[in-house]
């Protein structure tokens, strides 16, 4: 089936092209906003050839797992049909009615939701994230591989254009969090940007010294400096924002609006987000990457197997549930406070005890002539050795039920050797082979932390295999 046809089985049965009334897509999925969530026909959606999961969580929005590659072809196929972008201008607007829609998911679980508006800001920034945390493993290689790179003009300026490139979304990585928490809370995304830039600039360290919060011997102990609560600051200060915003737009006349809302909102919002917002969250990030470096990082190798594993194990779960999101903003606070992320290498290895799963049920499916079966997981696998999981998750593992377990206790050994081994990353998203040159950040050096991640690879694809292989029957993938 084409992909245009894709799209329009999926329009029929998402109540028509009227009803919808956005359409993105992440790594794997396309995302779709529609006005009335009942006439959303889930089960004929996931009928549909080329769909590999619904997953529909939340009032009036549907995803429709599809893979990577094929998911950004089936958005760009709905944005020539008219369908616009979610955030773009020709989406609406009304925040009443965002914000009766963020109800209604919070009376199903507020902190699901929660993680889910984290995960909403930070998934459109993965392509960044992964551009530049790539750069910078390269160029970490690069410094212990050759070590005199400096002495040839060529390396030298390869060198520096893979640091521009990951000092240019890091430097500003609270900017672009304010701009896609505007877009998501109902601000002007400018006014965002601005906003969560205000965050990293050298002023904020003379106020500072002015007000006597500056710590001039351990500046980084100061209750405010530069760079203080960070991403975490930035979303936080931009839903404060929003409601500044709304509330002064109110009651402006429409002939003043373009000229004095954005002034008046940004100059009451600032001086609160200076003094009050950053100083917290500074205080709330400090603890959240001491306690996972606590875990992560302990001296104590027991506690770091035990963390690796049961972390690890319950990975999958999570996602499925769509609680990792929430996992997003840790990710975005270490790794602009430490400069690298603990917890994911070690997550990471789910994905790789889904592949060991999967291959253990193609052989039984070839075993019991379950021909469907093997062609889904001929289809998702090579996705799930580079490192996207979503299609063997809700085209083989998940909807079978108990292979989605056994997964995650094989993996769970791959995650307990790699945090056994402190194996650290410079960013976020990639996973499988694909996450190898971002896992350089271990304390023992890059290439032994790159060395010990494709360990814990192998070690999850054999022990996702035999545990699988152990616990499922024949039978059941042949009614699978």
């Amino acid at each position: 089936m084409t992909n245009e046809e894709l799209v329009r089985q999926s329009l029929e049965n998402l109540g028509g092209k009227q009803n919808v009334v956005s359409a993105t897509n992440c790594m794997t999925r396309l995302r779709i906003e529609v006005k009335d969530a009942s006439k959303i026909n889930e089960e004929a959606i996931k009928k549909i050839e080329g769909v590999l999961g619904v997953v529909h969580d939340r009032p009036g929005y549907v995803e429709i797992v599809v893979g990577p590659g094929k998911c950004r072809k089936c958005a760009d196929i709905c944005r020539s049909m008219g369908i616009p972008a979610a955030g773009s201008a020709n989406t609406k607007n009304d925040w009443q009615a965002n914000k009766a829609a963020v109800k209604a998911g919070q009376k199903q679980s507020k902190v699901k939701s929660m993680l889910k508006t984290f995960g909403d800001i930070f998934v459109p920034l993965l392509p960044g994230v992964i551009a530049a945390g790539l750069c910078s493993g390269l160029a970490t290689l690069m410094t212990q591989v050759m070590p005199n790179y400096a002495e040839s003009s060529f390396w030298s300026i390869v060198y520096n254009l893979l640091a521009l490139i990951n000092a240019a979304f890091l430097s500003y990585l609270t900017a672009w969090a304010g701009y896609r928490a505007a877009e998501k809370f109902g601000a002007t995304p400018i006014l965002g940007g601005m906003l969560g830039m205000i965050t990293g600039l050298g002023n904020i360290d003379t106020i500072s010294r002015i007000l006597g919060l500056y710590d001039e011997v351990q500046p980084l102990d100061s209750i405010l400096r530069a760079g203080r609560g960070g991403v975490l600051a930035a979303v936080i200060g931009v839903w404060c924002l929003s409601y500044v915003e709304k509330f002064i737009r109110k009651y402006m006349p429409e002939s003043l609006d373009i000229m004095f809302t954005p002034l008046l909102t940004l100059i009451v919002c600032s001086v609160p987000y200076i003094l009050v917002v950053m100083p917290i969250t500074g205080y709330i990030s400090t603890g959240l990457c001491w306690i996972v470096q606590q875990v992560c990082m302990s001296e104590s190798l027991i506690m770091r197997i035990v963390a690796g594993y049961i972390s690890t194990a319950l990975f999958l779960p999570m996602v499925a549930m769509g609680m990792h999101h929430g996992l997003v903003a840790l990710y975005s606070v270490q790794l602009e406070t430490l400069g690298y992320v603990t917890l994911y290498p070690a997550l990471a290895m789910a994905g790789a005890g889904q592949v060991g799963a999967a291959i253990a049920i193609y052989l039984k499916a070839k075993k019991v002539g379950n021909t469907r079966m093997k062609e889904v997981i001929t289809g998702a696998l090579p996705a799930g050795i580079l490192g996207v999981g979503e299609p063997l998750i809700y085209g083989v593992t998940l909807p079978m039920g108990r292979p989605f377990i056994t997964a995650g206790l094989g993996a769970g050994f791959g995650g307990a050797f790699v945090m056994a081994m402190q194996v650290a990353a410079t960013t976020w998203g990639p996973s499988g082979l694909l996450a190898i040159f971002v896992m350089t950040a271990g304390p023992s050096g890059a290439t032994l932390s790159v060395g010990c991640y494709v360990v814990g690879l192998l070690i999850s694809y054999v022990m996702g295999f035999l545990i699988t292989n152990a616990m499922i029957k024949p039978e059941e993938v042949a009614d699978a």
